[in-house]
Formats: C-alpha cells, structure tokens, sequence
C-alpha cells in the first residue's frame, strides 16, 4: 500500500507556483513531444486532452503531439507510456480509478506499477453518470436497480473498459442495492457506447458526465443518476446518487498527466507549470465547460491524497470483480 510520501517521492511534492526550472533545462523542450491517450479518437479524455494541448504547447514553444492508443480498457496506452525513454519527450493521461485496477488485478499481467510514472498534473475529474436511451421504460434509478433485482444478469450494462470507473461504478450500484445483478457489457469508449444504446443493444451506460450532456440536449437520453454527493453543474435538473440514497455510489473518471518514472524533475516541472497555466486559460475554461468537463488540477499533497484513496477504493471493487467472474 502506498502512502502520501511515498506518492509525493514520485514527483508529487511542488506546486505549479513554486516549480523552479535550473538553466540545464532552459532549452527543454527542442522538439516536439507526445502525449498518449490510452483511447479511442472522439472520447471525452481526447477532446479534453486535445483542447488543453492547444493551449499548453505555446507556452512550451514546442508542438504537443497526441498519439491515441487505445486498446484492453487503456492498457495498451498505459503500457507505452510506463515504457517509453523518460527523457521528457513522451508524456501521456492515466485514469484513475482505471489505471490503478489494471495494476491490482494480477490477471491483466500488467508490466506497469503505481510507480511506473512520474506525475504531472491533474486536469478533469468527471463525475460518473447512469444513463438510458431517452424512450427507455426506467424513469428512475431506483426502477433500474429494482428490475436488476427481480431479473438478475438480464438487464445489458455497457462500460467503456474493462475495469475501469464504469465498471466499477456498475458494481457500486450492486452493491447498493443487495440482490441487483447486471449483464456486463464491456465496449471500448464513449462513441460506442452511445451507438448501442441508441440501437437498442444494451439497456442502461455507467460513463460520464462529459459523454452525456450533448446528447441530452438532443434528447437521445435520459440520465438516471449523477454518481456523486453533489449535482453536477452540467447537468443540474439530475439527481445525485447520494440525495437519492445511495451514498455508495460515487464515481468518476479523473484524469491526470505523468511521464514514465525516471523523467528529469526539471523537466517535470516545466510540463506542470505550462499545463497549469493553459489550465487557467479563458479559453480552455470556456471549450471545457462548453464539453461538460469539470477541471480539477491537483499537484502535491492533494493529489497524493486523492491518488491513494482511488488506489485503495478500486483494490476493493478488482477483487471482488475476480470473485464475481
């Protein structure tokens, strides 16, 4: 089990404010550098990572490339991230909790630890949702869960990954609601997603608030749920999980930028600080918002807190998964 230090040891302990750069890394970076997404194009951690690297690479002087990789509910991605040279020039988005599940379950075999990467900053944490076409006969979330009930592993629920927060929110609501049992069904990002749901293949999404807001406006869905303690200010007429009385089932996707372990500090610190100053562009603000991300840069000790916590919360959920399977 990690603990906060050791978390601040991997590149945690400065804030944007006070990062200091020595004059051997004033000519970093000199050529382009890569940003990987352990996702398909046209997801929500894309769009957010492409209109935040628009933004960063003319602070850096340098272009931001983003190289999408996805592939096993992010694994593929994170993989090459934890593998790449740590010399600054490939840099990429880890998912909590999806990055820390793939690392907890021994069957993923994965070649990356929780101290595979050096962190950088935090960029969106995005509350989970549960969502259903809009003509679905579940009004309620509590009519979902009642007829996951009376018809377990009949109901189709759709992540967007194996083990990722979509997953584990769906065992969240299980869990909340003793007796509920979905038929999982796993599907490689947020555009499928939707377009199985609108075709009437599967019953109800566990995602995002990002993936729904544009298609709520269209009136394709319906959202059952905001899988928090709070309402989203994206979505403010839909209920959260706790004032409807399910205070268990909280979720989000939260989405942070590391380098592979070993990365120069300095270098470290350059990143942090031009991601943290694109972070507060006007621009970047409006473009976010207009997407449904909520921003939430976290360095130092509140992103140690934070990461330990996800680390923890999703060992619970990986293992009674393998359980269940």
């Amino acid at each position: 089990m990690l603990n906060r230090r050791e978390v601040i040891g991997l590149g945690l302990g400065a804030t944007a404010a006070t990062l200091s750069v020595p004059s051997f890394a004033q000519t970093y970076p000199d050529r382009p550098v890569n940003l990987i997404i352990a996702a398909p194009a046209g997801g929500l951690t894309d769009v957010g990572a492409r209109i935040l690297t628009a933004v960063a690479e003319k602070l850096l002087g340098q272009p931001i490339v983003v190289l999408n990789k996805p592939g096993a509910g992010g694994q593929v991605g994170w993989t090459e991230i934890a593998r790449s040279k740590p010399d600054g020039y490939t840099i990429g988005f880890i998912v909590m909790p999806g990055t820390n599940a793939v690392i907890l379950d021994p069957e993923r075999k994965a070649v990356f630890t929780e101290k595979s990467y050096a962190p950088i900053i935090n960029h969106v944490a995005d509350p989970g949702v549960i969502w259903v076409r809009a003509d679905s006969p579940y009004k309620t979330l509590k009519d979902l869960l009642e007829d996951a009930k009376q018809k377990p592993n009949t109901i189709r629920a759709a992540t967007t990954g194996i083990l990722g927060d979509d997953h584990l929110n769906i065992l969240m609501a299980e869990e909340a609601y003793p007796g509920a049992a979905f038929r999982i069904v796993h599907l490689e990002g947020s555009i499928t997603q939707l377009k199985e749901i609108l075709g009437g293949n599967i019953d109800v999404a566990f995602d995002n608030v990002g993936s729904v807001v544009k298609p709520l406006k269209a009136g394709q869905v319906r959202v059952l749920a905001v899988t928090d303690n709070i309402r989203s200010k994206f979505l403010p007429d839909i209920p959260c999980t706790a004032e409807l009385g399910y205070p268990t089932i909280i979720s989000s996707s939260t989405r942070a930028i590391v380098a592979p372990a070993g990365t120069p500090q300095p270098m470290i610190a350059k990143l942090a600080d031009a991601f943290a100053k694109a972070m507060a562009d006007a621009d970047h603000v409006k473009r976010l918002e207009e997407q449904g991300l909520t921003i939430k840069p976290m360095v130092g000790e509140e992103f140690a807190k934070f990461y330990i916590e996800a680390h923890e919360k999703a060992r619970k959920y990986v293992d009674w998964a393998r359980k269940r399977s």
